[in-house]
């Protein structure tokens, strides 16, 4: 069973487009990355998912329920972690997190105190005096601690340190080692790159690409340095140029032996040729809407 099947899917705010002919495939178990820049409709995606916006047409499931019909019976086994966490003012961490629990008929006390340690949380804060991090903090215990089977996750690390973004994927990555399946989405795609397996290309409310992480870093540009004095004017297939001391870098999808000829005629000092990495890849499918240079 897939945990999420999207069909032409698609959600409009009166003439404004939100997302156009979505159509997705999230296998059971997978550690999925959704990527896009702040408009581009991953949030409106997970809220139509969820069941928290009405789609305008088309269909999707979520581990089986359908997303209209059978919202409730999803939303139990999905955790949610929202870009932006609310809270009740006034209230403690721990009794938003026991409040949470209670929603669910569950005990996750002991689940919720083993992420708090992790997490270093301090669950006898109020909400109202944490700050944007540790509010962060306490909407992912929410979202982990009743042991979802899917976990839907928009921009969840906005906020955390360095080293709290490491123990969080470390989190991520041994439930979903358990089994769980993990939906990320994310502008920064460093994440993307080191913790996902698949991952999908949102471009103004439309899938523009679909496939695993490896085979989306593939491209036929190659990041290309020279270190040394180099004349690129004669050689095509060049973009993104950059020079600085004497070291110049720039992305090459042209033939091989065109470059090595050009090349041979500058003074070489050091010269490396390698993948480039998924920042590249990614404005190369947005400059390109993911045709062939």
């Amino acid at each position: 069973m897939d945990a999420i099947k999207i069909e032409n899917l698609s959600k409009y705010y009166g003439k404004a487009r939100g997302i156009e002919q979505v159509s997705l495939t999230v296998g059971d178990g997978a550690f999925f990355g959704f990527i896009g820049p702040n408009g581009a409709g991953k949030s409106t995606t997970i809220r139509t998912l969820l069941g928290l916006i009405r789609p305008s047409s088309g269909s999707a499931s979520v581990l089986g329920f359908d997303i209209v019909k059978e919202k409730k019976k999803l939303l139990a086994q999905v955790g949610y972690l929202p870009s932006e966490a609310v809270f009740y003012p006034r209230m403690r961490v721990r009794d938003v997190l026991k409040f949470s629990a209670d929603l669910r008929k569950t005990d996750c006390k002991e689940a919720a105190d083993r992420l708090c340690r992790r997490l270093q949380l301090d669950t006898g804060r109020k909400v109202d005096e944490l700050s944007f991090g540790n509010r962060k903090k306490v909407a992912i215990v929410c979202a982990l601690q009743h042991d979802p089977r899917l976990l839907i996750l928009d921009e969840p690390t906005g906020g955390l340190d360095p080293l709290m973004q490491k123990e969080f994927f470390d989190i991520l990555r041994e439930r979903n080692e358990a089994g769980t399946t993990v939906f990320i989405s994310s502008h920064i795609l460093s994440e993307i790159q080191r913790n996902c397996t698949h991952a999908a290309i949102i471009r103004e409310g439309r899938i523009i690409a679909c496939d695993s992480v490896e085979a989306l870093a593939k491209t036929a540009a190659k990041r290309v340095s020279v270190h040394g004095s180099v004349d690129l004017s004669a050689l095509a297939g060049v973009r993104d140029v950059q020079r600085s001391a004497g070291t110049v870098n720039f992305l090459y999808s042209g033939d091989m032996n065109t470059l090595l000829s050009v090349l041979s005629r500058g003074d070489i000092r050091d010269l490396s040729v390698s993948e480039p990495d998924l920042d590249e890849i990614f404005m190369h499918y947005y400059e390109n809407g993911g045709g062939e240079e």
